[in-house]
Order: structure tokens, then sequence, then C-alpha cells
């Protein structure tokens, strides 16, 4: 139900944002940071910052938890699980700033920031996923002929799926969260608005860019919510 019932909130809170932003009357400091090219501008980037992270996380993640479910490598999991553990527990902002020490500001930094911070959901949920896959089922699909690849792309996967992509749409609200703070070494995001707000006292524009967050989390939030739900076996549903 709530993969049908969030884009009525998204909706909802959408127009809300898009009435009072036409009805409001803002300063000329408002003004700047909040009219429509500026907004999009900002929105865009805040995206952009997301989603190269988001397919970089995909990409070292998935294969990784896959690697180490496999009988060889399970020894070097904990160890895994223990390096995703570091990056997620360090507060966001002082890792980005240790990284800014190392690499310099700008959008790069801010991109392995986010990287760091969110491997661990996605790896994590892999792990587990293959793990809960009934070693019975394995055995008869290795039984029938299957190889170990076939069994895995055909059997595991598949049945892990639900647990796998619970994990990817954790970490893409971990993402859009957490890129607001990428304001903080010089790549341009949502948090730009917020911390402006913040600093030079302009309410209105902090309230824009919470707004926006939110809604950017809620929209991912529910793509995820739509992915797992149509890439779910449906005898798993």
């Amino acid at each position: 139900m709530d993969v049908w019932l969030e884009p009525l909130v998204i909706v909802v809170v959408g127009v809300g944002f898009i009435m009072w932003h036409a009805l409001t009357d803002f300063t000329a400091n408002e003004s700047a940071q909040l009219n429509s090219s500026v907004l999009v501008d900002t929105i865009i980037a805040h995206i952009k910052l997301t989603a190269t992270a988001a397919v970089v996380v995909l990409a070292i993640a998935i294969p990784l938890g896959i690697l180490l479910t496999r009988p060889s490598m399970t020894r070097f999991a904990p160890i895994a699980v223990g390096l995703g553990n570091i990056g997620q527990a360090a507060p966001a902002v002082g890792l980005l700033v240790l990284l800014t020490f190392a690499l310099g500001t700008g959008f790069r930094t801010a991109v392995l920031g986010l990287i760091v911070y969110a491997v661990l959901p996605i790896l994590q949920n892999t792990i587990a996923g293959l793990r809960q896959v009934d070693q019975h089922v394995i055995e008869a699909s290795r039984g029938i002929g299957y190889s170990a690849r076939r069994t895995l792309f055909q059997v595991e996967l598949p049945l892990a799926v639900p647990v796998i992509l619970n994990g990817v749409r954790t970490a893409l609200v971990i993402l859009v969260g957490t890129a607001t703070l990428s304001t903080f070494i010089g790549a341009t995001s949502l948090g730009t608005l917020i911390t402006t707000g913040i600093t030079v006292f302009l309410p209105k524009v902090l309230i824009a860019g919470a707004v926006l967050v939110a809604l950017l989390a809620l929209a991912v939030d529910w793509i995820g919510r739509l992915v797992e739900y149509f890439a779910t076996p449906k005898g798993m549903r």
C-alpha cells in the first residue's frame, strides 16, 4: 500500500510548495536564492551529485556483496562490513572535511564522501539477502544440473532481490540527505539554500531548501519501493 500512497503525499506537498512559492512575497535577497531558474539549477546539481555517488556505490557494493558470499571469500565478509561500519559511523561533516584535506574541495570530493557513507547498507543487505536463501533450494538447483553461476543469477539473486533493494533504497535516501552537506566543501546542492537561510537568517530560504530535500528524498524512496515491488518475484510479494 505504501507504493501507491506515497506519491499522493509527494504530490500534495509538492503542490503546496509551488503555491507557497508563487503566492509569497520575497525580499530581494530571498528572490535571488529562490527564483525559479536558481531553484531548478540547484535541484539538478543535487540530483547529479546524488546520482553519481549512487551509481558508483551500486557498482561497488553489490558485486562485492556477492563476492563475499561465495564459499572461498566468506571469511573476508566481517572485514569488509567492519570497514563499511567505519565509514557509516564517522560524522558526515567530519568525513568530508578529512577528504577535503587530501583531495581539495569540489564535486569529486563530495562524491567520494557520499560513496564512503552509503556503501554499508547495500553491502550489508546484499550479503544478508544472499545468505538467507535456503541452502536446500541451492542444492536442488545444483542437483538438476545448474552451474554455480547459473544458480547465482537464476536462483539466489531473484530470491535475495527484496532484501538487496531495501538496502539500495535506504542508501539512496541517505545520499539525498547527506548530499546537502556538500555545500560546506564547495559543491552545489540544496544544502546551499539551507546554509544560506541559517547564516544570513532568511527563514523562507531555509524552509524552501528543507522542503525540497524532503520531497526529493520521498521521491527517491517511492521510486525505490516501486522498483522493489516489481522486481520481487510474485510469490514473494
